[in-house]
């Protein structure tokens, strides 16, 4: 049986860590667009605007981490080309977004689920990460 240890080392390749931020930063983006454009947030952010995007951010990030690892996002050559990458990083918003719209659902997070939102967040942030990737990955070769 593999440990935790092996298993890291199959599914994440160190030379990634730059698209890991990058993937982060383009979540944390669109979720700052989304309450700016609902006004639940202000420009530039105030210390209780900062809270409440950090709660909403929260929900989705976790899906990220609990996601973005088992299914490659950052595997050895997921570095490598757009073609290698974009899918995977599209697959892994879209378990990260279910995991974050689920948790969003029980108390422990507040904004519920509209049919609406959960819309956007799977095809914005599908589109943004992939775009990022596809940029990402464009300039760096």
């Amino acid at each position: 049986m593999a440990t935790a240890s092996e298993f890291l080392d199959r599914r994440v390749d160190r030379g990634t860590l730059p698209l890991a931020a990058g993937d982060v930063f383009v979540v944390l983006a669109f979720l700052y667009a989304g309450t700016l454009r609902h006004e639940t947030v202000g420009f530039p952010p105030t210390a209780d605007g900062l809270v409440h995007l950090a709660g909403v951010a929260a929900p989705f990030l976790i899906g990220w981490v609990l996601v973005a690892v088992p299914v490659g996002a950052y595997s050895p050559g997921a570095g490598e080309s757009a073609k290698a990458s974009v899918p995977l990083v599209v697959r892994s918003w879209i378990g990260a977004a279910v995991v974050g719209l689920l948790l969003r659902a029980t108390p422990l997070f507040s904004g519920g689920v509209e049919p609406t939102f959960a819309v956007v967040m799977l095809v914005v942030g599908a589109v943004s990460l992939g775009l990022f990737r596809a940029v990402a990955l464009r300039l760096s070769s």
